[in-house]
């Protein structure tokens, strides 16, 4: 292991100039700097980060919680939160909550035992209104973000989250706009805020254009390919004479194309179907989904600006980003006749 010793007698100069060098002190010059860095590169120096922590009290460690990581939501985010970490000199420690409230807690306490300097969740939502270790978080006073809409149990947190009632409005009005009044909606987990959100933007769509909301075509249909086609199957089977289905996200959606294309419904021709969230699924359908495209990307590049201020004392407020519709073949006018 090479040791600042080592790389001070091959360069010349004291320890102290060596430590003073990888601090990037302003008392140094500017051709030391770069002969003491370029030597310590050559050795294959590697700081300590262990000793460095607990010299400043800190670990240039944040932690990181999703569902899944085969979630195509937050591949992106994923992947901007890591990239921006990076050059702000963080390392991301990644965890799974499998969207179990008990294993989320576990893993929060572990990050914690690794005394991250910051966490950024996305809850598993509950409905109860507290969470012992988000309580256990703001006792701590630990810098978090909330990767989502919040609920009771995190609302002391800022989040970043994604403007779902107006998307899904908007993509209600897109229906309506094509003829289709009897709209069915495949909606998602009832503690879920996303859900709730994209439910209420599709009943605010239908009542500001005079159409009455029928509880008969709502189906509850969860947030996955298999739930989707579950609730497909309950469509076909109590035929609400729907001319359009508008899911909660690209999932459920391409499950429940899967189930109306096998039984010799075309889409859209004879049915329109939308999805939420612009994920490869949607690419791969049989027919391309009509949907809602998040930014996924940015909003882990925002998240990780908004925990870089949380770190050193700033002041930050819940961001709101905006999202687009995007028209492709499953949606088509209503047929006629």
């Amino acid at each position: 292991m090479i040791r600042l010793k080592d790389i001070a007698q091959r360069a010349g100069v004291s320890i102290m100039t060596v430590s003073k060098v990888l601090r990037d002190a302003s008392d140094i010059s500017i051709a030391t700097k770069a002969r003491v860095k370029h030597l310590a590169q050559q050795m294959g120096y590697v700081p300590d980060s262990l000793a460095q922590g607990l010299r400043t009290r800190k670990t240039k460690l944040l932690g990181l919680v999703i569902p899944t990581s085969d979630n195509p939501i937050f591949a992106r985010i994923v992947l901007a939160i890591e990239e921006r970490a990076y050059d702000l000199g963080y390392e991301i420690i990644l965890s799974h909550s499998l969207n179990l409230p008990e294993r989320e807690e576990i893993v929060i306490r572990r990050l914690l035992s690794r005394r991250v300097d910051g966490i950024l969740i996305a809850p598993v939502y509950r409905l109860a209104p507290k969470a012992v270790v988000y309580d256990e978080l703001v006792r701590r006073d630990i810098p978090a973000i909330i990767l989502g809409h919040v609920a009771p149990f995190c609302s002391h947190f800022v989040s970043i989250e994604t403007e779902d009632r107006l998307a899904s409005a908007k993509i209600t009005q897109h229906l309506l706009q094509l003829g289709h009044e009897r709209i069915a909606f495949f909606g998602g987990p009832a503690a879920a805020p996303w859900a709730q959100e994209r439910l209420e933007g599709y009943r605010r769509a239908l009542r500001e254009a005079g159409i009455e909301v029928h509880d008969a075509l709502i189906f509850s249909a969860g947030s996955n390919v298999e739930e989707g086609e579950k609730a497909a199957l309950q469509f076909l089977n109590e035929s609400p004479q729907a001319t359009a289905i508008q899911s909660v996200n690209d999932q459920v959606a391409v499950g429940a194309a899967n189930i109306l294309i096998g039984q010799g419904i075309r889409i859209p021709q004879d049915l329109s179907i939308t999805g939420f969230g612009n994920v490869l699924a949607g690419y791969c359908c049989r027919v391309p989904l009509t949907t809602i495209g998040q930014p996924k990307y940015r909003l882990g590049i925002e998240a990780m600006g908004m925990m870089s201020k949380l770190l050193v004392g700033q002041r930050v407020e819940t961001r709101h980003l905006s999202e687009e519709l995007i028209i492709r073949e499953s949606t088509a006018p209503r047929a006629v006749g």
